[in-house]
């Protein structure tokens, strides 16, 4: 058999020119690795061209070979340092960990003062190559040497994604993917779908008077999300989420609640993040059999900030969609399915509403973000007719149209509906595309618009062994959850005692460890305590016992617990009128109503008590 035939390609550089000889059938990705070994670079920041004034790019390409590219025999290409790269600053110190993959991607990027999330800065500092062992049926090398079929893939490979099951690769995965190219990211711009006209045109007057191609945006056509920013829920125990299905159980209304937890390293998924929920925060809402409403929530910011220092925040929202089924059995109906939905368009439009408002700390935005990792979980039944959890995202596209208040709901619940132009709006054209008969992808005007093209679906579990940031037993009956106006699970001071009644004075951590009653203890109207609880909820945070003891001693605390023994004091038995004489009746009428100036009015709640009791009927505060 003949030798493949070689060619010899000039390469220029700011240092000189060199040969560099390689096979017509060698990728661009190859040429590139070769000329980077000629060289004897230090980095891959180069770029190739074809012209010195920097024309015809050659981008480097696994798939693309060089006679496809154009690259013949005594060519002469030159090659640019990106942004100025040194290049030679320093020699190569041994041999290189990335001959058989490729360079490694630049790992920042700077282009706005936003800081990034934890888990993303961890992240970029990760290699992202998934290992394979050697294979014993392809692999014709030592032990201690790689091959194509045993070297190291990129966290983007479709394969090994396909392989895994893995619908959506990881948001890090795909801006590595982005990076993976001879430019390093250099020119990647991740910006939001814009449906509004830019301001400040003056070539026309505003609009509906007239716009122009400057600033009328362009039509949207609806792609798939390839990518996910979260790509696991988690939930770190079973009784997060039976405590608050229970208001269902109870009363057969549907429940909303904030996701508070942590963003994670998700093993699972190549370069993967994981949202972990530690506590469900109930907003005040009005819940019916149907739906939802969500009221103004005046403890918001006391909220976020007992969660930020119990080191939590918000990670996405919660609801419930049960029918009961059969009540004897337990069992609840499945309504959501690829023949129905998985959400539907209002829910998609209020996940794109809560999206926005948590947007993604993103380095490769001009903005500083891009995107969200926030999270909707819906609980509902599967097909067994229990009750399971699904999770989704919508996509950036669908947050853009959210935003710019182009989309609305309709009669059907799969279905959404792209406004049309008015006098008061601009909206562009939305597309959809759809397979005809003979399998060719069809544009459709997004009126109505298939929500299935906005949704990317997040796994939702819970770990093999229970976790617990705050604590829980079942031998406990817990703290009432906030803002449930039912019998039996309303916050008050006798709830605070029967609660608290339950521990022994030295497991005071494991008493004072629930979201649910510090948040109560924070927003307590008769004496707020949010500005004395910091070093409890570190306590908290940091599983402290002793220094949750120490801080049961404080005079805040002592102050709280002679309130709770006065609230569950017994009431003091009646004593039986006195028998009065004949003008008793008179005294009693000359005293100008002395009988009902014995009726005390509460300092707190302004009840009126009658005179025998020791403690308020209305808010049971003491006298």
């Amino acid at each position: 058999m003949s030798k493949p035939k070689l060619i010899t390609v000039r390469v220029q550089s700011p240092e000189g020119t060199k040969r560099v000889d390689v096979e017509p059938s060698d990728s661009i990705f190859q040429l590139f690795e070769k000329v980077h070994e000629t060289f004897g670079l230090n980095s891959y920041a180069f770029a190739l061209y074809r012209e010195r004034s920097q024309r015809g790019e050659l981008v480097s390409s696994r798939s693309r070979t060089l006679r496809s590219g154009g690259v013949r025999h005594g060519d002469l290409l030159y090659m640019v340092p990106l942004d100025g790269a040194a290049l030679w600053a320093e020699p190569r110190a041994g041999p290189s960990s990335l001959d058989a993959t490729g360079p490694e991607p630049v790992r920042s990027r700077p282009s706005t003062a936003v800081p990034e999330d934890e888990v993303d800065l961890l992240l970029w500092k990760m290699d992202g190559k998934i290992q394979r062992r050697r294979d014993d049926k392809f692999c014709r090398h030592g032990e201690n040497a790689c091959c194509v079929h045993c070297s190291p893939l990129e966290p983007f490979d479709e394969d090994y994604l396909k392989e895994q099951e893995v619908r959506h690769m990881s948001f890090h995965s795909y801006l590595r993917k982005l990076t993976a190219g001879v430019d390093r990211g250099k020119f990647i711009n991740l910006e939001d779908v814009s449906c509004r006209i830019k301001p400040g045109c003056k070539d026309h007057p505003p609009w509906p008077r007239g716009v122009c191609s400057k600033c009328q945006p362009n039509a949207i056509t609806l792609n798939r999300q390839v990518y996910r920013h979260v790509d696991n829920v988690m939930f770190e125990n079973a009784h997060l989420v039976e405590r608050f299905i229970n208001y269902w159980r109870t009363t057969g209304h549907q429940r909303l609640g904030v996701l508070f937890g942590r963003y994670e390293i998700h093993t699972d998924v190549p370069l993967g993040i994981r949202a972990t929920v530690a506590a469900i925060y109930e907003p005040p809402q009005e819940s019916t059999v149907n739906g939802i409403d969500l009221l103004p929530d005046h403890n918001a910011a006391v909220v976020d900030d007992l969660a930020r220092q119990l080191g939590l925040r918000r990670v996405g929202w919660i609801f419930t969609d049960l029918v009961a089924d059969d009540v004897k059995k337990g069992t609840v109906k499945y309504e959501r399915s690829i023949e129905s939905h998985f959400l539907s368009a209002e829910e998609c439009i209020t996940a794109g509403h809560f999206q926005n408002q948590h947007p993604n700390p993103c380095r490769f935005s001009p903005v500083g973000f891009f995107g969200s990792k926030f999270v909707t979980v819906c609980v509902t039944g599967d097909q067994s007719n229990q009750v399971h959890m699904e999770g989704y995202q919508v996509s950036n596209q669908c947050m853009a149209l959210v935003r710019d208040d182009c989309l609305v709901p309709t009669n059907v619940p799969e279905l959404g509906y792209v406004r049309e132009s008015s006098d008061k709006q601009y909206v562009p054209d939305v597309y959809y595309k759809e397979k005809d008969g003979y399998g060719n992808e069809v544009p459709r005007l997004a009126r109505p618009l298939p929500v299935e093209y906005l949704l990317v679906d997040v796994p939702v579990s819970t770990p093999l062994t229970p976790l617990h940031t705050f604590h829980a037993d079942d031998a406990v009956t817990p703290f009432p959850v906030e803002n449930r106006l039912v019998d039996g699970h309303i916050q008050d001071f006798g709830a605070l005692g029967s609660y608290m009644q339950q521990f022994p004075s030295d497991r005071f951590l494991d008493a004072i460890s629930d979201f649910h009653l510090l948040l109560y203890i924070a927003c307590m109207e008769i004496m707020p305590m949010k500005d004395y609880l910091g070093p409890v909820l570190e306590a908290v945070r940091t599983r402290n016992a002793e220094a949750a003891l120490d801080w049961s001693q404080s005079e805040h605390w002592g102050t709280v617990q002679q309130l709770i023994s006065a609230s569950t004091a017994p009431v003091p038995a009646l004593t039986p009128p006195l028998q009065r004489g004949p003008g008793a009746a008179d005294a009693a009428g000359a005293g100008g109503g002395a009988g009902r100036a014995e009726v005390w009015t509460c300092a707190h709640c302004t009840f009126l008590n009658p005179p025998e009791l020791a403690t308020c009927e209305m808010c049971r505060l003491p006298r």
